[in-house]
């Protein structure tokens, strides 16, 4: 059968199926209830990692509270980032990195931008928090930190491989939550006087202040660069607005086609995403605030920082001073399945992230091969970049919480191009009404210059400029 492909028949055509493709918004609470779900995702994917399990007490027992008020406003700067990623997904169907790779001049550059620092990120935090998944293995089974984080990360390279991880993923995750509970529950039974808490609230440097123990922290809470384009995938897989119809034709949606009423509809969803997203970050900020409690005022008075081949030891202390014998037992399971459901959902994750910039980057050459297959490049990406170059990186330095702070400190300056990209390909792309207000647009620009600074803080303390203590 003939059909006409011109551009103009194309776009006519994109017009119909907007108008007819795109559902409509749920309209009662219980409707809402029942799409929420990426927000909540990325929340629990976290709560077993660096971010929320390992940093907070650490910077606890180092600092105190005096870096509280960094870490809400590092939270709540991540909730304005990820709105503009969500609101991009929502409206267009598009990942992020699909609309990245539109950024004009030179081609593909954006991509490029957001690939090559996360082939890096990836290999020292798979490394890092493997290790830290085995540093509680060496308390009950022989051998040392390096054989256990190997068994570690063959295994959930072959439940990636093989697809069947999800049932093992939904009771990590499960416990990853308990866990968070059981952290929070404890911090309140230990909650200090209100005073010591809202003191942490007013901005402070304390003097000797090792940025590379903060700057971590700041980056890797909630989610890091990585997660944030993550969060763009858990929307569309989820359907929220044009994403459900975007993957039904296979093509982006194009707002700017749409009808009135149309982009009405599309306000409806970004609500929803809205409130899916706050109560993800709320619960995030309160595993932050639970573990930070818990660093301050049971580990510090003690002297104990969780480190290198001892993470899982220290932590066990956690819920092991409260509870004992079976608050610090269970506070070591829970340390193993936390990180090792992270390690599980970064590898996916990357390897999914890298699959995608690969073909993005290798369209132009027209190649149609295996190097354009995307599902043959997320084995790839896992079997070589995920799991053998993290296991060769960390026998070399076996140090986990080493690897997890630089990986961090270049999230952190990685971050502010998330932020300032997603802004930029958001006004291009979305029509008057669906663009971030200037409210938003300010947030969201003052995010990617939080993050920036204490980067460079980071690096000036590091070659010496400012003082502090540098060392790690």
């Amino acid at each position: 059968m003939n059909q006409d492909n011109s551009p103009a028949h194309k776009q006519t055509n994109q017009v119909e199926r907007n108008i007819e493709g795109i559902h409509k918004p749920p309209k009662n609470w219980r409707q809402r209830l029942s799409w929420l779900g990426p927000g909540i995702t990325w929340m629990a994917a976290g709560a077993g990692g660096a971010g929320e399990l390992l940093f907070p007490p650490r910077v606890g027992s180092l600092y105190g509270y005096a870096f509280f008020w960094a870490i809400v406003a590092a939270v709540a700067l991540k909730w304005f980032i990820n709105h503009e990623i969500g609101r991009f997904s929502t409206c267009t169907g598009d990942t992020l990195l699909d609309g990245f790779k539109k950024v004009p001049r030179p081609k593909n550059w954006a991509v490029w931008l957001i690939v090559l620092p996360q082939l890096f990120v990836a290999v020292g935090a798979i490394a890092g928090l493997s290790g830290s998944a085995a540093t509680a293995l060496i308390l009950v089974f022989p051998g040392d930190n390096r054989l256990w984080m190997t068994v570690i990360l063959l295994t959930t390279m072959v439940f990636l491989l093989w697809g069947k991880y999800k049932k093992l993923e939904q009771v990590a995750s499960f416990l990853a939550i308990a866990l968070a509970l059981a952290a929070i529950v404890t911090a309140i039974t230990v909650f200090p006087n209100i005073s010591a808490l809202a003191a942490g609230l007013v901005p402070q440097l304390p003097a000797n202040t090792n940025y590379a123990e903060i700057v971590p922290w700041l980056s890797f809470v909630l989610a890091g660069a990585a997660g944030m384009t993550w969060y763009s995938y858990w929307i569309a897989e989820k359907g929220y607005g044009a994403a459900e119809y975007a993957r039904e034709i296979g093509e982006a949606v194009n707002p700017r086609e749409m009808s009135t009423q149309e982009r009405q509809g599309l306000r409806g969803w970004l609500s929803i995403m809205t409130l899916d997203l706050t109560l993800g970050v709320i619960g995030g900020l309160l595993i932050v605030m639970a573990f930070l409690i818990l660093g301050t005022e049971l580990l510090r008075p003690q002297g104990l920082v969780p480190a290198e081949n001892r993470v899982a030891e220290v932590l066990g202390s956690l819920l092991g001073d409260v509870w004992g014998p079976i608050g610090y037992w269970f506070m070591i399971v829970a340390v193993f399945t936390g990180f090792w459901q992270t390690v599980l959902t970064n590898q996916d994750g990357w390897a999914r992230l890298f699959a995608d910039g690969t073909n993005i980057i290798l369209q132009p050459f027209n190649l149609h091969n295996r190097w354009t297959n995307e599902e043959f490049l997320r084995k790839a990406y896992i079997v070589g970049l995920l799991t053998v170059v993290p296991i060769a990186l960390y026998w070399i330095v076996g140090e986990p919480v080493g690897l997890l702070q630089i990986t961090g400190i270049i999230e952190a300056a990685h971050i502010p191009f998330i932020a300032w990209l997603t802004l930029y390909i958001n006004y291009r792309r979305l029509p008057n009404g669906l663009r971030p207000s200037k409210f938003n647009l300010t947030a969201t620009a003052i995010a990617g210059l939080f993050f920036a600074v204490f980067a460079i803080t980071y690096f000036l303390q590091l070659i010496g400029i400012l003082g502090g203590d540098s060392s790690s």
